[in-house]
């Protein structure tokens, strides 16, 4: 097991690693395994990339993230032209249904809200105005409907499961009520944490993720 105090050198050398990270604006604080990230930094874009960062490190249990977006004075927009530009990039994603997702700004935050069919759609409309010039940060809302029966993505996901060579299936149960799913059990990392979930995502039919895995 780690120290607190190795996992924070740890997540902050994972910090200086990523090329698109300004690694010396965000604080590191580890309590009982438990990652706070702080400071400031000039985008979104960065905000997002620095939790998925400190993620990958083995031996974090957990994440909060308190880092506050200051735009350079050139990269302020206004909410217009913030949405502006979302509503084009959603509209040049080919995996994005753009005519079912309705784009809302506030003081340069991004609301997305609609229904998909595809989770990968739900991710790219997300991943379509999370670098955007001028966005400090983005409320996915968008909902996505079943087509599928519940036995049927019960056993989508337990083969996706097995077939992946990331993730232990014997040690995850998972739990279907109509288009809801529940994974309980204990992995790793963090990372199969994450892939255990993205995997569950993936199936067709799912509508929500309830991710009640430990990590141990």
């Amino acid at each position: 097991m780690k120290t607190d105090e190795q996992l924070r050198k740890d997540v902050y050398e994972e910090l200086k690693a990523d090329p698109s990270i300004d690694a010396a604006e965000i604080a590191v604080a580890v309590k009982d395994g438990i990652v706070t990230l702080g400071g400031e930094v000039a985008s979104y874009a960065q905000r997002w990339g620095a939790e998925r960062a400190a993620k990958r490190v083995a031996g974090v249990r957990g994440c909060a993230e308190e880092i506050k977006v200051k735009l350079p004075g050139a990269d302020e927009r206004t909410d217009t032209e913030i949405a502006r530009a979302a509503a084009n990039a959603l509209q040049w994603n080919v995996s994005v249904p753009s005519e079912r997702i309705k784009v809302m700004v506030q003081n340069g935050g991004v609301t997305l809200d609609g229904e998909v069919t595809w989770q990968f759609q739900r991710e790219a409309a997300n991943d379509a105005v999370r670098y955007l010039t001028g966005v400090k940060w983005v409320d996915n809302q968008i909902v996505v409907k079943p087509t599928v029966s519940s036995s049927e993505v019960k056993t989508r996901i337990q083969d996706a499961f097995t077939r992946n060579a990331l993730l232990d299936a014997s040690k995850i149960a998972i739990g279907v009520e109509g288009d809801n799913v529940t994974l309980e059990g204990k992995v790793r990392s963090w990372a199969e944490r994450e892939e255990a979930e993205h995997a569950a995502w993936a199936v067709p039919g799912v509508g929500d993720v309830l991710d009640r895995l430990t990590i141990g």
